[in-house]
C-alpha cells in the first residue's frame, strides 16, 4: 500500500447533473455509477460548477479559486506557470501523474512537463494491441446540413457507424484504453509510489453522437421533457434570446428534440461503461482498495432546454451549472455510501484531495473538504453556491477573438460567438448566487434575475422586480457581497522583508 492513496480523476465534459439513474432519471443508463453509489461511493447531487464553460471551470476546480480571483473567465486565459494546479501539486508531492485527455487547463506553449510525467497519445501499436484497425474522427462537419438549415448549428449527428469495429474508436476510447494499460502496468510493478490518473474526456460534449450499443440503450419514451423556450424571453438574459434566434431550431418538433436528447443520454451511457473498464482494471491490478476515485463534469449542457443546444459563457441555468460529482474514497476512509443533497461546489474537489493526502497545498484556496459529509450525511456544508462569467464591455480580449477572428458563419459556435462579440449587453459580466430555495443573478449591463426555485424550478419567471420578493432580493444581494468580501483575493503564504538588518555579531 502506498503512503498516500492513488487518485483517479474521471472528468467527462459537459455532463448535466440530472442524467444519473441513481438520482431518479428513468432514462439515464448509468449502472456503474449507480452501483458505486449503492455500495462504496457518495453522490453529491447538489454540486455546482464555478463557470459554465470548460477552461474557466477547470482552472477553478484545479486551484480551489473562483474565476474572479485571477481572472480566469475565458477559454483562452488558462493557468499560468506561476499559479497553482492540483496536478503539479501532486507531482511535486511524489505522485506519478498520467494525463490522458483533453487540455482546456494549461497554456499549450508551456508544455506539460510541470504537470504530469506522461501526457498520453496513443500509437499505432497501441491500437493494434487493443484489437482495432484505426482511430476514427468525429464526422459532424459532414453531417450538419446546409447553411441556413435548422440543423446547421444543432450539433446533432445521432447514431454513429462502428464500421465493423466493436466501438467507434475515437480519441476518448484511446484515452480510456491507454489508462487501462497504465493501471495494469502499475499493478505489475508493485511500486509504493502513488499514482494519479487524470482522464478529462470529450464526451458527452457535442456533437450529439454515439455508436451502438449505447445509442439503443436509451428508451426515448423515458427521456424527461425539456424546458420549453420562453414565449417572449421577458426577464431572461439577452444572450439566450440571441443564441436562440441564431441557432434557428424553433421549428423542431418534440420528437426531434427527444431524439437529440436520447443521443446525449447514450453518450453518457458510453462514458459510464468506460468508467466501468477503469474500475475493473483497478480491481484486477489490486489497486482499488487504496484508490480515491473522483467522477465529475466541468459543466452541463442545454440539450434542448429553452430551445437551445451546447452552453453559454454567462448564463447560469441549472442544466448548465449543476453537475454530477461522485467520490469513492480509499477503503480505510470513513464513508456512508449514498446520495447527499447539500449544496457543494467543484472547488471542494482539491480541498478533499488535500484532506485525503494529508498534505497542505501551501497556498490559500476556498474549497471545503467533503470528507466530513461523506462520513455523516447530516453534516452541514454550504449555505450558497456561486458561478461567474461574462466580461466588461472594455475587455475586448475576453470575447475570445482568436477562436474565430473573422466571425465566420460556418464556425460551429457562431451563434454564441456572435453574441460574445456584441457591443451590447449580451456578454455582460454576471454572477450567480444560489441557495436551496432561490437563485439570484446580478448582471452589470442588463436586468438582474431572481427565481423562486420551489415554485419555478425551470427558472422561467424572473421575480426580481416583484415587490413581494424585495426582502429575498436584499438577502441575496447581501450574500453575494459577503461572497466577494471573502474571496476577492489570495495573499501568498510567504512574506517579503520590509528592510534588511545588520548582523549583531
Amino acid at each position: 500500500m502506498p503512503q498516500k492513496p492513488h487518485i483517479v480523476i474521471f472528468n467527462p465534459d459537459q455532463w448535466r447533473g440530472d442524467v444519473l439513474g441513481h438520482a431518479g432519471n428513468p432514462a439515464a443508463v448509468t449502472p456503474h455509477l449507480d452501483r458505486l453509489v449503492g455500495t462504496e461511493a457518495v453522490s453529491f447531487t447538489g454540486t455546482y460548477c464555478q463557470n459554465p464553460v470548460c477552461t474557466p471551470s477547470r482552472c477553478s476546480f484545479m486551484t480551489g479559486w473562483y474565476p474572479h480571483v485571477r481572472g480566469h473567465r475565458t477559454m483562452t486565459h488558462m493557468l499560468r506557470a506561476h499559479e497553482p494546479c492540483l496536478l503539479k501539486t501532486l507531482k511535486d508531492q511524489g505522485y506519478f501523474v498520467w494525463w490522458g485527455g483533453k487540455n482546456d487547463l494549461v497554456p499549450a506553449q508551456h508544455g506539460y512537463a510541470n504537470y504530469c510525467h506522461v501526457k498520453y497519445a496513443e500509437t499505432a501499436a497501441d491500437i493494434a494491441r487493443w484489437g482495432y484497425t484505426r482511430r476514427d474522427d468525429w464526422p459532424w462537419n459532414q453531417t450538419r446540413g446546409q447553411p441556413g438549415s435548422d440543423t446547421y448549428y444543432s450539433f446533432y449527428v445521432g447514431k454513429l457507424d462502428n464500421r465493423g469495429q466493436n466501438v467507434f474508436l475515437d480519441q476518448d476510447w484511446a484515452w480510456v484504453l491507454g489508462a487501462v494499460d497504465q493501471i495494469r502496468a502499475w499493478g505489475r510493478a508493485k511500486t509504493e509510489q502513488p499514482l494519479c490518473l487524470y482522464l478529462p474526456l470529450g464526451f458527452p460534449h457535442p456533437p450529439y453522437q454515439v455508436e451502438e450499443p449505447y445509442y439503443s440503450m436509451i428508451d426515448p419514451r423515458k427521456v424527461p421533457r425539456r424546458i420549453p423556450a420562453p414565449a417572449d424571453w421577458a426577464g431572461k438574459p439577452s444572450m439566450l434570446k440571441g443564441i436562440h434566434r441564431l441557432q434557428n431550431m424553433q421549428g423542431w418538433s418534440e420528437e426531434r428534440w427527444t431524439e437529440l436528447r436520447r443521443t446525449y443520454y447514450g453518450m453518457c451511457a458510453r462514458v459510464d461503461a468506460q468508467l466501468g473498464l477503469v474500475v475493473n482494471a483497478l480491481k484486477e491490478a489490486g489497486l482499488w482498495e487504496d484508490t480515491a476515485l473522483f467522477f465529475f463534469a466541468d459543466h452541463g449542457d442545454f440539450t434542448g432546454d429553452y430551445g437551445l443546444v451546447e452552453k453559454t459563457q454567462n448564463t447560469f441555468e441549472d442544466c448548465l451549472t449543476r453537475v454530477p460529482f461522485i467520490i469513492k474514497p480509499p477503503a480505510a476512509t470513513p464513508c456512508r455510501p449514498g446520495r447527499r443533497r447539500q449544496l457543494v461546489e467543484l472547488i471542494d474537489f482539491p480541498a478533499t484531495v488535500e484532506a485525503l493526502t494529508g498534505t497542505a497545498f501551501g497556498y490559500s484556496h476556498f474549497g471545503r473538504s467533503l470528507l466530513p459529509l461523506m462520513a455523516d450525511e447530516n453534516q452541514p456544508h454550504r449555505d450558497a453556491v456561486f458561478c461567474e462569467g461574462g466580461r466588461l464591455q472594455s475587455e475586448l480580449h475576453c470575447r475570445e477573438p482568436d477562436r474565430d477572428p473573422d466571425l465566420r458563419q460556418e464556425h460551429a459556435y457562431y451563434p454564441r460567438m456572435k453574441m460574445q462579440f456584441s457591443d451590447g449587453p449580451e456578454h455582460t459580466k454576471a454572477t450567480m448566487c444560489r441557495t436551496v430555495d432561490f437563485k439570484f443573478v446580478q448582471r452589470l449591463y442588463e436586468s438582474d434575475e431572481l427565481y423562486d426555485l420551489k415554485k419555478d424550478p425551470a427558472e422561467l419567471h424572473n421575480v426580481a422586480g416583484d415587490p413581494a420578493y424585495e426582502p429575498v432580493l436584499r438577502q441575496m444581494k447581501d450574500r453575494l457581497l459577503k461572497f466577494y468580501l471573502e474571496t476577492a483575493d489570495v495573499v501568498p503564504l510567504d512574506q517579503d522583508m520590509r528592510w534588511l538588518t545588520k548582523s549583531r555579531s
